[in-house]
């Protein structure tokens, strides 16, 4: 078990939640059984999210448990950058973006996220992009404009969608390894 198995982990869920078996339960399943420390929350109505609310509910989160490394995946991965462009939330040491969509979605029910601004800064010490190559909410020419924006690792896996269940992507050890420090 590696040092990064210890650390305190938040892991947060796009739009409608990543209930089992998606790989961030399975992760967050993983780190506990590892004895590590994790927050897994449901956000405020995840199937028809606002971004107020959820920022205020992840701002006190951040504030409240104090994580070294957050795991975004999907419309967390927006609100991540929102919570950077407009909130005074404190740097983490790993940030994980996992499937972000497109800055520009245009889908009616998560409205109040887009269009996405591109913050300042990720408020992370290391951060690492994880993208498909043919994921439906976001193109990979769009992943790698915001990658090298940041200048970050782009990781892209083949064929694999959404990188959710839906695509097969239940437990999954290879983000697990990356976030428990294995890989």
């Amino acid at each position: 078990m590696s040092a990064n198995s210890k650390q305190k982990v938040l892991i947060l869920h796009g739009w409608g939640g990543s209930d089992a078996p998606h790989w961030q339960a399975e992760l967050a399943c993983t780190i506990a059984r590892n004895y590590g420390t994790v927050s897994f929350p449901l956000l405020d109505n995840c199937h028809f999210p606002n971004k107020n609310r959820w920022m205020r509910q992840v701002s006190a989160l951040l504030e409240s448990f104090r994580p070294e490394s957050v795991v975004c995946h999907s419309l967390a991965n927006t609100l991540w950058f929102w919570l950077c462009d407009e909130g005074s939330i404190r740097s983490v040491k790993n940030l994980y973006l996992v499937a972000p969509p497109s800055l520009q979605t245009l889908e009616p029910t998560i409205k109040t996220f887009f269009p996405a601004p591109l913050p300042k800064e990720l408020k992370a010490q290391k951060v690492k992009m994880v993208v498909s190559d043919n994921d439906p909410y976001m193109h990979l020419e769009e992943a790698k404009i915001i990658a090298a924006h940041y200048d970050i690792p782009l990781e892209v896996v083949e064929n694999g969608g959404h990188l959710n269940i839906e695509s097969g992507y239940g437990k999954w050890s290879h983000i697990e390894n990356l976030i428990m420090g294995s890989e």
